[in-house]
């Protein structure tokens, strides 16, 4: 995140467990909220999570890094691997979105979106995109990819076509380094690359409307690894449970928002 970006964000956030400072209304600075962990489960700590869903009775988790990326069925309860596919070896596996029954899995560096079926992770062919994959969504119209930058691509779930761009704001500036992204309740919830920190984004307008702290949750994890940052968000719109994770956690978070 640029620096002058990152500044407001903490200055919204304060120290730690404070109460978030009364912003003057014309800042547009969005809510800043702490989650309840519900719930404590145990996640692969050697898994370097880039896209993570809920599919029926099980995590779907797409995880990362050239020569050791794959897409797997997860337990929840014990966080074993039930099936696990892998992705070529020139491959960096980024962020992941479900699609009328198939997992959409995108690649880092080089324009592939990999099709498996999300029940049995058997590969259905590839498809084709321009620019770097990072997170993937989708609001059941169309999928909706990040790539780093505070534009969220909005494409055709057939062909990858994009039909419309947004900007992502933060008070009204760019927010760029848009990570892995999740789909809940008509918003758009998205890590920010090496940020402790969840941002809930308007589809329509691009326009961050809440900060969820995760500060909490990290220093919890305490990871001593730069890149083991908060990265991974799966919604269960049927129970309407949140789960959170990042790269090389062992701990995957079931949390409660306020309302």
């Amino acid at each position: 995140m640029s620096r002058w970006l990152l500044l407001p964000l903490l200055a919204l956030a304060g120290p730690a467990g404070a109460a978030p400072p009364q912003a003057a209304p014309a800042a547009r600075q969005p809510a800043l909220v702490a989650p309840t962990v519900v719930r404590r489960f145990p996640h692969d700590r050697e898994a370097f999570t880039e896209g993570l869903v809920w599919d029926r009775d099980a995590l779907v988790e797409s995880v990362g890094l050239e020569g050791r990326s794959d897409v797997r069925r997860v337990d929840l309860a014990t966080g074993k691997v039930r099936i696990r596919r892998t992705i070529p070896a020139a491959e960096f596996g980024e962020g992941l979105a479900l699609w009328k029954g198939q997992a959409i899995s995108l690649t880092w560096h080089d324009g592939i979106a990999h099709r498996w079926s999300a029940a049995t992770l058997k590969p259905l062919g590839t498809m084709r995109y321009g620019g770097e994959g990072w997170g993937l969504t989708s609001d059941g119209v169309s999928l909706i990819r990040s790539d780093g930058s505070a534009t969220l691509f909005f494409h055709d779930p057939a062909t990858m076509k994009v039909r419309r761009t947004i900007t992502v704001t933060f008070a009204g500036r760019p927010l760029d380094q848009i990570n892995e992204l999740e789909m809940v309740d008509g918003a758009i919830l998205a890590n920010v690359w090496h940020q402790p920190f969840i941002v809930r984004i308007d589809p329509k307008s691009g326009a961050v409307t809440r900060v969820i702290d995760l500060r909490a949750i990290v220093a919890e994890i305490g990871a001593r690894d730069p890149e083991a940052v908060a990265n991974g968000i799966a919604w269960d719109a049927k129970t309407r449970r949140l789960f959170v994770t990042g790269k090389r956690w062992p701990t995957l978070f079931e949390i409660r928002l306020p309302k």
